[in-house]
């Protein structure tokens, strides 16, 4: 009860008195990847480095009530429920979840003056998947993503339902935010935006070299000769790891992306989801995308699976919607197969498809494709 703390709290305090560089917090990464690492941020990086995105990406003023679903032992929820709304004097809500249940979720935003809304794509993705019609947000006024890509299918299905745009952002466990789409700026569709002004956001080669732009290779920030402030400082006793971060000037992200010429961010793929099929490169976030615009796929993942003559091959596995379940299956392979044949280059679509139940997830609801990856290549 603060009311009751407040009465017995003191009314003197003294702030002690931090350098930039002193540890301030430790966060895990969610381990979509392989397992998780802890992530050492100062009063700098965080304390400082998350001004940016409170200010540019969330767009938090004294007047705005800023609601993030994300769980509180995640640095998304030090992102946008601590350090971003505190610093921008913005209201914070909080709202206890036992699990994510999209009829809440639609109910809070319709009963509170929630004006901010933040959530990871798959929250989006099963929210538009209810009867919208009956809900009525009427003080919110700002949408955005985070924690991996979100669809564009997803995007577009949001705006036809609020009115509003989803503004996503581009981040990690061990930065603020690198690129988003912010207030004003045109949104493209699948493009996670333009780097934040508190990094050098370049696409790099294998040598640590600036690509030119329609370019694809590793997403990269500029740390070197000036470290920027919203970096994390290292990964606690894993010196090795930490090195293994820096390419020439860069720290690499261990994301695939390029740029296009109007400088906006794309992101391709985590580097180790990249599937090479007969000499091709594809990124399964394209592929999935292309996957649920058709009204059968709820939700998708996409990973290499072994192949004797190409060496791997595109697999989808798919949460089909409730309509589509009695449906004869192979009839829906190969419609489904056809559709992402017209919606990307033919040689991207799914071989291999697998209808499931659901898709492993992380805590914090990204998928994880290293486990339905490593499903398809631990029988060889």
């Amino acid at each position: 009860n603060l009311k009751e703390m407040m009465k017995h709290a003191s009314d003197s305090h003294t702030c002690v008195k931090t350098k930039h560089d002193e540890m301030m917090s430790i966060y895990f990464t969610s381990g979509t990847s392989g397992s998780p690492k802890m992530t050492g941020h100062t009063h700098s990086s965080f304390g400082l480095g998350l001004s940016v995105n409170g200010r540019f990406w969330l767009d938090l003023t004294p007047s705005d009530v800023m609601w993030n679903t994300s769980d509180t032992g995640w640095a998304k929820s030090a992102w946008s429920s601590v350090f971003s709304p505190w610093i921008q004097g913005a209201c914070v809500f909080a709202h206890y979840l036992p699990r994510f249940e999209p009829t809440s979720i639609l109910q809070t935003l319709s009963k509170f003056p929630i004006t901010v809304f933040c959530s990871a794509p798959t929250a989006y993705r099963m929210l538009i998947q209810n009867d919208m019609t009956s809900y009525k947000f009427k003080s919110l006024k700002h949408c955005v993503s985070a924690g991996e890509p979100i669809n564009p299918e997803v995007t577009e299905q949001w705006r036809k339902r609020t009115g509003l745009d989803i503004y996503e952002g581009y981040g990690q466990t061990e930065t603020v935010l690198i690129c988003g789409n912010f207030k004003g700026m045109k949104i493209k569709p699948g493009s996670m935006g333009k780097p934040s002004p508190a990094f050098d956001v370049k696409i790099v080669d294998v040598n640590g070299n600036v690509l030119p732009p329609g370019q694809e290779g590793d997403i990269g920030i500029q740390v070197l000769p000036n470290r920027p402030f919203g970096l994390f400082a290292h990964y606690i006793d894993n010196p090795t790891k930490t090195a293994s971060t820096l390419r020439g000037n860069f720290y690499i992200t261990g994301d695939r992306g390029y740029v296009d010429e109007d400088g906006y961010f794309w992101f391709v793929a985590r580097a180790d989801d990249i599937i090479l099929s007969s000499g091709y490169r594809i990124g399964p976030f394209e592929v999935e995308s292309a996957l649920i615009e058709h009204p059968a796929v709820v939700e998708a993942a996409v990973v290499s699976s072994p192949d004797p003559t190409r060496g791997e091959v595109v697999k989808a596995f798919i949460v089909l919607a409730p309509d589509y379940m009695s449906h004869d299956q192979e009839q829906l392979k190969k419609e489904i197969q056809e559709h992402v044949k017209k919606t990307t280059a033919p040689y991207k679509y799914p071989r291999k498809v697998e209808f499931v139940q659901e898709l492993p997830k992380t805590i914090s609801g990204k998928i994880k494709r290293n486990e339905l990856r490593k499903k398809e290549w631990e029988t060889i």
